[in-house]
């Protein structure tokens, strides 16, 4: 990723950040309707997920220089993943919801440029973990 990347990343979490309980509901709504299979991966409250979901973003996008750093974690989440039954297909739910979330809660802020900038983070940070969940994926 290039640094002007990064930037508009963190730059559009932070305008983000102050609505950030309502979009990890928003984003859990949106991938049930997109994937309802995925419902099976969570419990009944999802207070705990949407809290998880909240920090592992902060703790990305902090962490976007120092992808390095966050490989060993993302391997980690990737075999929890596998073991829990996730599918490569599951990544594309995801990454779909996520952008909606993003582009509800942001709205002209979310721009081309920075649409493009959340894809290519979602491509760096997911592929580490499908390539342990998905093995085939690594070849």
């Amino acid at each position: 990723m290039t640094k002007d990347e990064i930037q508009l990343v963190q730059r559009s979490w932070l305008q983000a950040r102050p609505m950030k309980q309502a979009m990890a509901e928003v984003f859990f709504f949106r991938l049930f309707e997109l994937d309802p299979d995925m419902r099976a991966f969570f419990d009944q409250d999802l207070a705990k997920p949407r809290t998880r979901l909240l920090q592992m973003i902060s703790a990305s996008v902090r962490g976007l220089d120092r992808l390095d750093a966050m490989l060993p974690v993302l391997r980690l989440l990737g075999m929890r993943h596998r073991l829990l039954g996730v599918r490569d297909e599951h990544y594309a739910s995801v990454a779909a919801a996520w952008l909606w979330t993003l582009e509800k809660a942001l709205r002209a802020e979310f721009t081309p440029i920075v649409k493009s900038a959340w894809i290519k983070t979602y491509g760096v940070l997911s592929q580490p973990l499908r390539e342990v969940a998905q093995p085939s994926l690594a070849a």
